[in-house]
């Protein structure tokens, strides 16, 4: 999962199988150390109508309603977003880049602007 974070806007991008895993338990993590600490981030699901995030002891997460993950992990739609608050949140599915890139790209899904 990668993670961008710029001013007030956070945004998540998950490969093929890290969708599978967080549809299949309903929460799927990550961390960077830094030293003695880490900062965490995480997805998970929840029963409210739209995203939210929330940070708390190092760790981000952002909180997918149940009914747009199923919709997410089953269909072929990008990702979902909420700017209904002062923080922007985007949360999308991981493409395949079209500049080459050295880092593996083979769980990325097809990116429809390279058919």
């Amino acid at each position: 999962m990668k993670i961008r974070i710029k001013g007030n806007s956070v945004r998540y991008r998950l490969t093929r199988s890290e969708v599978e895993r967080f549809t299949a338990t309903g929460y799927f993590e990550e961390a960077t150390s830094f030293g003695d600490q880490q900062l965490i981030y995480a997805l998970q699901q929840y029963n409210e109508a739209e995203l939210s995030a929330k940070f708390e002891n190092n760790k981000i997460t952002l909180l997918m309603p149940q009914l747009l993950a199923k919709e997410w992990a089953t269909t072929d739609r990008v990702g979902f977003n909420n700017n209904s608050s002062t923080l922007y949140l985007l949360i999308e599915k991981d493409f395949v880049c079209i500049d080459a890139m050295s880092e593996d790209q083979s769980d990325n899904y097809p990116n429809p602007l390279l058919k």
